[in-house]
């Protein structure tokens, strides 16, 4: 590959054993490809493709077809190499370009249709923010309380799952959708609290990317 890209003997030489330690290769410096599992092949290539230090780095679903285990190395490897140089990540799988991306472009059809941080693009689609609270007691009871407090747009259930039911009967979580810009936190706890049940989680929840990709 540094042949192909026309590099100096002496550059491919000290470039090589720069990228083999880079790319956590050493163990199998003397191995065929071809006898890589797909999680090493992937690091080969991303190791063929910053041999010659490019300045920007298009990497085109680099973790496709690995299982769950080998995909954490390419992964934190494409980390380590955008503190340096620019990476730009092509993908389908949503989950990972939140966990890596600082930058995201949707385009459909395209065209660029938006262009942020995900948090960014979460809370402009958003219009409002969204608390997932977890609460014991009846449904009944607690979801008309809640749709009542002060600044509360809507409230959805959602129901357990049959291990989570099974647990703990008595834990239900519920989506709360606040007015954006308007703390509720403390008027949902005392709303809980005053009608006799248990507030035993309360946090914030953005947009899913896939949720920001499906609404653009």
């Amino acid at each position: 590959m540094g042949t192909l890209r026309r590099m100096p003997p002496k550059a491919i030489k000290r470039r090589i054993g720069e990228v083999v330690g880079v790319c956590r290769l050493g163990d199998y410096h003397k191995t065929i490809i071809g006898k890589l599992s797909k999680g090493f092949r992937q690091r080969v290539g991303i190791a063929q493709a910053i041999l010659h230090e490019p300045e920007v780095l298009v990497l085109d679903e680099p973790t496709i077809g690995i299982d769950p285990i080998q995909v954490v190395e390419p992964r934190s490897l494409i980390e380590e190499l955008g503190r340096s140089q620019t990476v730009v990540l092509s993908s389908h799988i949503l989950p990972e370009v939140s966990m890596i991306c600082q930058r995201v472009l949707i385009i459909n059809e395209g065209r660029i249709v938006a262009e942020d941080t995900p948090s960014n693009l979460a809370a402009g689609l958003q219009g409002v923010d969204r608390l997932m609270v977890e609460v014991g007691g009846p449904v009944a009871e607690v979801l008309p309380a809640l749709r009542k407090v002060n600044g509360v747009s809507d409230v959805t259930h959602r129901p357990a799952g049959r291990r989570e039911a099974s647990v703990d009967p008595g834990r239900e979580l519920y989506t709360v959708q606040v007015i954006q810009g308007q703390d509720s936190r403390d008027a949902i706890s005392r709303a809980i609290v005053s009608g006799g049940w248990s507030l035993l989680s309360m946090q914030s929840v953005g947009m899913s990317l896939e949720e920001i990709f499906l609404k653009l």
